[in-house]
């Protein structure tokens, strides 16, 4: 029998300390290969301006426009502390020209209609408070013809898997954060009821081992 979803913040990562070791722990899972990087372009997010919700770090969006031509970015988080960081991290990179941060809640975004060629996000799904009205507000950013990415951890994730994970995890500081964040994650029959009274109810849900991913084109 699954367990059951128990939600983690919806307020983002903050404070000067868990900040700094969310990077640290992110950093790390780029340097290991673990960023959904491939994943997102092979889904066709290849072009164009695409805003990334729930940025953190600023990691994937950084990778994205690094192995990306022509793109640019525009990263929206609900945190100050993440924006700051993930601004800093694009200097780091080069890439402060191609990018921009903005601050505000993904079910209201702040964006006129048709905008963005690309919408993606990964490992904030679990932590909107209000999923449906997400949904719809990617779709309404949406340039037609452009291209959504929505990737998240899974939460009926084999046991020995997630243990794993946690082995995996540095610093240390941040296993409990995992378990959180798993115990807030959808499964896919979730997803499939959520989406099912949106405009993304056509997109496809995938996954493996350890998480799901939502794609599809407007």
């Amino acid at each position: 029998m699954k367990k059951a979803r128990i939600p983690e913040t919806n307020d983002g990562i903050q404070g000067e300390l868990i900040v700094a070791q969310y990077d640290q722990m992110q950093r790390d899972f780029r340097d290991k290969g673990w960023m959904e990087t491939s994943s997102l372009i092979a889904s066709g997010v290849t072009r164009g301006h695409a805003l990334e919700i729930g940025h953190g770090p600023g990691y994937l969006g950084l990778e994205w426009l690094k192995h990306t031509e022509n793109t640019t970015l525009t990263g929206f988080d609900i945190s100050p502390d993440m924006s700051a960081l993930a601004q800093r991290n694009a200097k780091e990179y080069g890439l402060t020209e191609r990018s921009e941060y903005r601050l505000g809640n993904c079910d209201h975004l702040p964006f006129e209609d048709n905008y963005f060629d690309a919408v993606f996000s990964n490992g904030s799904l679990h932590e909107w408070a209000e999923p449906k009205s997400s949904f719809e507000e990617i779709w309404r950013v949406l340039k037609p013809g452009g291209r959504y990415f929505i990737s998240d951890l899974r939460r009926d994730m084999n046991f020995f898997i997630l243990g794993f994970l946690w082995l995996g995890v540095r610093p240390t500081a941040m296993r409990s954060g995992l378990l959180t964040s798993v115990g807030a994650a959808y499964t896919p029959s979730e997803l499939y009821e959520l989406l099912a009274s949106t405009h993304l109810k056509a997109a496809k849900v995938s996954g493996n081992a350890i998480g799901l991913e939502i794609s599809g084109m407007k």
